[in-house]
């Protein structure tokens, strides 16, 4: 668990240097060091088995990845016009969770052991080289962008950096302990895994069509909704038997919804800025949902420990009510969308 923690932790510190190495190397050329730090990295798992170095080549998977969201996210967020930024957010999000759900089904096929699975992670990687290369000439440009400030930016579109914050907690809380959740409620361990599939489908589902929901209403309203269905959502899991088809629909609609939330939030953080700031808002953005990554598993964890099985659904729930809050606020102050 700390060896996984030490990637956010990466990310978290890197996010903040990216506008200023993007700016002094060049994007592209940033691009095509971090795709190579990734190889190297994932290699070094391999050719080095020993886990006090695995914290060093996790570190700099993480600094390769944190930047590599950064800087794809800008390209997109300056690209997209804000009339249909939310479907291509959503076309976005949907391709990420597709790689999400390529990975365990690629060690499926190739195992676990052995050079196997490292050589074809790394092959992978240095696949992504090509898209790298056929970019445009002409890239957005960064420019010289200010030192990424966390509490301004959160207070200036608390709506949009916020649910950075909250998927990153509510995604790595809910994939790390659902399957504890369901061994707790009577599956075995292999039916419980496979509810994180049925979470992870639903995220696949959903974010194409409520992205495009979000261009045509105020974004508030559409995160706002999907707050307070996923927190609806979390408690009812309590009052449904497990297993049984309607706790599996549930849990698949609930995880669509709950996935949009990072989804028309990076949509709404381009609305909200513009040149540069973009840049910088993203940075702040991947920071907040690393954070989330790394406080999310633990709070779902201690709340099943202090209230048993019903913890994970509470929690998950008191988190979105929580994000709710500040978005009620945000629409009932007429403040600035």
């Amino acid at each position: 668990g700390l060896n996984t923690a030490v990637a956010g932790l990466a990310n978290i510190l890197i996010a903040p240097m990216v506008p200023l190495l993007a700016a002094r190397l060049g994007q592209r050329h940033l691009v095509l060091i971090c795709l190579g730090g990734l190889v190297a990295s994932i290699l070094l798992f391999r050719l080095v088995p020993d886990l006090a170095a695995w914290f060093v080549f996790r570190f700099l998977f993480g600094l390769c990845i944190g930047t590599l969201f950064v800087l794809s996210e800008f390209w997109i967020t300056v690209s997209a016009p804000d009339s249909r930024r939310g479907l291509i957010m959503g076309i976005y999000a949907t391709i990420l969770a597709l790689g999400f759900a390529a990975g365990p089904l690629v060690l499926g096929l190739v195992g676990t052991s052995g050079w196997a699975p490292y050589v074809c992670g790394a092959l992978l990687v240095c696949a992504a080289v090509l898209p790298v290369v056929l970019l445009p000439r002409r890239l957005p440009e960064i420019g010289d962008a200010p030192h990424p400030r966390v509490l301004p930016l959160i207070r200036i579109a608390p709506v949009a950096t916020l649910a950075a914050l909250m998927f990153g907690a509510l995604e790595t809380g809910a994939f790390s302990q659902l399957p504890l959740y369901g061994v707790r409620r009577g599956l075995d361990e292999g039916s419980a895994a496979l509810l994180v599939t049925w979470q992870a489908l639903g995220n696949l589902a959903f974010q194409i069509p409520i992205g495009w929901l979000s261009d045509r209403t105020d974004r508030r309203k559409v995160l706002l909704a999907c707050a307070l269905a996923g927190a609806a959502g979390a408690l009812a899991l309590i009052a449904l038997p497990l297993p049984g088809l309607p706790f599996l629909l549930l849990l698949f609609v609930w995880g669509g919804v709950t996935g949009a939330i990072y989804t028309v939030g990076l949509a709404h953080l381009g609305s909200r800025f513009t040149g540069a700031d973009v840049a910088v808002a993203n940075a702040v953005f991947v920071m907040l949902y690393s954070t989330g990554m790394i406080v999310g598993p633990p709070l779902v964890g201690a709340g099943m420990d202090l209230m048993g099985h019903a913890g994970f659904p509470v929690v998950l729930a008191m988190l979105l009510l929580a994000y709710a809050t500040v978005v009620i606020g945000r629409i009932m102050h007429g403040s600035q969308p």
